[in-house]
């Protein structure tokens, strides 16, 4: 074992939960450079789970050891998988989202063709299709098979229903796939994106940035594309980068939480840009692909659930993707601590935390949930005050208006005596800090879990 690997283990074994520590620290191998970490799991589950879970407590252990920030890496030991004989090919080992460093990174001279490789998360092989994604699917598959007669794709849908996935599998198809032996692939946020052109304004290295953006990809991956609402020089970079690449015939992707039509503060060529090539929305799961779903992923996780167990899960949890990968990890979890098989009655128990039966989740009553929760009165979330708590809590509720109501974002405004760009821009804030996990995005995902748990107690309270 590297010593350095021994030094940080023995920091988890001090500041964390020593069962926690045995179930998942213990079973890891380490390789450990200078500024990288790469965690090697036993199985696919176990890697997701630290990943999701652990990730923040093994960074500042590794910290401590290597003297700076490094690059956390969690793969699934792929030598464990046996062929399945199926012919198709095996998940792709776990990473990260798009990385969104603390730091603004600095430009760098654009690097040889081959040089921008990524470990793919996800593949087409493991994305279940349904009538709610077929075609987004179909578009993604002809973006990278030359059939649907466009090279740009955006992608729609509210979070946690295969953007990433999608995008993901684009680019690890595409990056076999190309004529090109090493396509020059670019896969970030929107986020990231903007962080590293500052980087380059303060560094004066635009040149650079220019060059390794506009004449050095051959396929852009651009997630939350939202982001650049209502940052204008960030646009014009933007839209001179997209003309770049569309000229060059490079392959663009975006993806976002919404509709090109309802990006506000977005420079008129750069919306038409976005609606230049093939439009593809995502809406939620219906029973069958969430039931499929469901034993997708017990095959990777390496647990199979039974048809009983997974239809259980499907008629009950129906929020997003997310949610239906959670609660089954939770119920392995269990049932693996406890030395239990998994039961139709071991998942009631792990569905009580989730989506007790019968959810219903109105706007009344997410108004009523936000106002117990954040100790407000209703004529707080309508007046004009920018008290932070206030504007949280309002951000909060524009963000579950819009996960469980089908109202547009005009309609969610007009109840919150808001403009549609305000509530558009407090759903891309609470989405930000969830993804970037900060203690702010648990405080309200925590928040936006106990929504469901709430809108069960409200369908279960019979009438007066």
């Amino acid at each position: 074992m590297d010593t350095r690997w021994q030094e940080i283990s023995d920091i988890l074994q001090n500041s964390i939960n020593p069962g926690l520590f045995t179930v998942w620290i213990k079973p890891l191998k380490a390789e450990v450079s200078d500024k990288e970490l790469t965690l090697i799991a036993p199985n696919e589950f176990v890697a997701v789970w630290v990943r999701d879970r652990l990730k923040n407590e093994i960074k500042e252990a590794a910290q401590t050891v290597l003297g700076v920030v490094p690059s956390i890496t969690v793969l699934a030991d792929r030598s464990r998988v046996s062929d399945n004989g199926s012919g198709k090919p095996k998940p792709s080992p776990i990473v990260g989202r798009p990385v969104r460093a603390r730091q603004v990174p600095l430009p760098i001279e654009s690097p040889p063709a081959g040089q921008f490789s990524y470990k793919w998360k996800f593949s087409f092989s493991d994305f279940v299709v349904g009538p709610s994604n077929e075609l987004a699917y179909a578009a993604a598959k002809g973006l990278c098979e030359k059939t649907i007669g466009a090279d740009q794709l955006f992608l729609s849908s509210t979070p946690g229903l295969g953007k990433t996935h999608l995008l993901q599998a684009l680019g690890q198809t595409l990056s076999t796939v190309c004529n090109k032996k090493h396509p020059r692939i670019e896969y970030l946020s929107g986020e990231e994106f903007a962080r590293r052109w500052l980087g380059a304004m303060q560094a004066k290295q635009l040149e650079s940035f220019k060059n390794r953006y506009r004449d050095n990809v051959d396929i852009l991956l651009l997630e939350d594309i939202h982001f650049f609402q209502g940052k204008q020089k960030m646009q014009d970079e933007l839209l001179c980068t997209i003309r770049s690449l569309q000229d060059r015939g490079a392959k663009v992707v975006f993806s976002s939480s919404f509709l090109p039509r309802e990006l506000k503060d977005v420079d008129s060529q750069l919306a038409s840009r976005f609606c230049s090539g093939f439009l593809a929305v995502i809406d939620k799961p219906d029973f069958e692909t969430r039931r499929r779903i469901l034993l997708k992923k017990s095959e990777i996780f390496e647990y199979p659930i039974s048809d009983n167990v997974a239809s259980l899960l499907a008629d009950r949890l129906v929020a997003d993707v997310r949610q239906l990968e959670s609660c089954l990890q939770n119920l392995i979890l269990k049932a693996k601590l406890l030395n239990q098989t998994i039961t139709s009655e071991l998942a009631e128990q792990v569905l009580g935390n989730y989506a007790p039966q019968d959810m219903q989740l109105n706007l009344e009553a997410i108004v009523e949930f936000i106002c117990r929760s954040y100790d407000l009165s209703e004529s707080d979330l309508n007046s004009r005050s920018r008290q932070r708590r206030t504007v949280q809590a309002r951000n909060t509720a524009f963000f579950l208006a819009r996960k469980y109501t089908e109202l547009s974002l005009k309609d969610i405004g007009n109840r919150f005596n808001r403009r549609h760009s305000t509530v558009l821009k407090g759903i891309s804030n609470v989405e930000r800090e969830m993804q970037l996990q900060t203690p702010l995005g648990r405080q309200l995902k925590h928040t936006v879990d106990l929504a469901s748990r709430y809108g069960a107690q409200v369908s279960a309270t019979p009438p007066e």
